[in-house]
């Protein structure tokens, strides 16, 4: 019988070494591994083999069956690769396409190396805030007139809202920290508004804060112009505005040439020549007190810039709106 086992053994391997095709390597199974194949003909004799020997005959038609499966398997898998069709490294390759940044992140990006090469910190916080943290500890009141101006997107009114600006992570840093405090605050801003060409209900805004012993307008106009030659050149013309904003005193608004037009007067500056960029002015005393800091030894400044309006001008995109349409164009 040990005599049949090695006689398969070479069967199978003179047989396999012709097979080159899947087909003829399934007969070769099927001969040696089927139900009338080989091994269960192997198995059908156990009945002639003497008792003592039983075992090491069922171990040796075991070992057979093995070899014969692993046998099978390593020549299913030459025969695999060998029919594979062999690549062709002449074939020009395809080039996969390539995220890039949206233009409002580079812009971010670029402000944010800006400030902080002048000592801000860059932070941001959360997006649905409080009344008292959006208006109140802001000199906005519950019946001041200038939360007309900023048509609220409520979550629970009225006091659980999307925040309409960020100076609300202003008032958090404030309340947090002692001064000197010196950060900016880029992020998103909601307000209940009609989409146009220069407006929209979700929008980003790009805020700073400093607050220190002997802070003046003086410091504010000096890093505000210094930001408009960064972004937009040595040549760029700049104005100051009196503006009102209940968080400051003095308020003022900071315009700068319109890249559109030259001054001349388009839509997008809205026929002025100039485009109101920021508004800014000296942290108003209730505000700074309301936050917890000593109104009677500092003072500070802040700033709000739409972001979007800033993107609009360094990239020559007319209609804010196309910003934020999933237009890859604008990648």
């Amino acid at each position: 019988m040990a005599h049949d086992i090695a006689q398969l053994r070479d069967l199978l391997e003179s047989q396999i070494k012709e097979v080159t095709t899947p087909e003829s390597l399934q007969k070769i199974e099927a001969e040696f591994l089927g139900r009338t194949g080989h091994i269960s003909n192997l198995i059908s004799q156990i009945k002639n083999i003497a008792p003592e020997n039983k075992r090491a005959y069922g171990e040796n038609i075991n070992q057979l069956k093995n070899y014969i499966r692993e046998t099978l398997l390593a020549k299913g898998s030459t025969i695999s690769s060998n029919n594979k069709t062999p690549l062709d490294l002449t074939i020009p390759g395809i080039r996969p396409q390539s995220g890039r940044l949206h233009p409002t992140t580079i812009t971010i990006n670029r402000l944010n190396y800006f400030f902080r090469y002048y000592g801000f910190s860059v932070t941001d916080g959360n997006e649905i805030v409080t009344n008292r943290i959006n208006f109140e500890l802001l000199n906005l009141p519950p019946d001041h007139p200038a939360r007309d101006l900023q048509d609220s997107l409520y979550i629970e009114e009225p006091n659980i809202l999307l925040r309409t600006h960020t100076s609300s992570v202003e008032v958090e840093t404030m309340i947090k920290e002692k001064p000197p405090i010196r950060v900016v605050v880029p992020g998103r801003c909601f307000r209940n508004e009609t989409a146009n060409s220069t407006n929209g209900a979700v929008f980003y805004q790009y805020e700073g804060l400093y607050v220190d012993e002997n802070v003046t307008m003086g410091n504010l106009k000096w890093i505000l112009e210094k930001f408009a030659k960064f972004v937009y050149g040595d040549k760029i013309k700049t104005r100051f505005r009196a503006k009102y904003y209940p968080q400051v005193e003095p308020g003022a608004g900071f315009d700068v040439l319109c890249t559109f037009c030259g001054g001349e007067g388009c839509s997008v500056c809205k026929y002025r020549g100039y485009i109101e960029l920021i508004g800014c002015g000296m942290v108003h005393p209730n505000a700074l007190k309301k936050c917890g800091v000593d109104n009677l030894k500092y003072s500070g400044f802040a700033f709000g810039m739409g972001l979007d309006r800033i993107v609009m001008t360094t990239f020559n995109i007319p209609d804010i709106r196309v910003l934020y349409n999933g237009d890859l164009c604008l990648s």
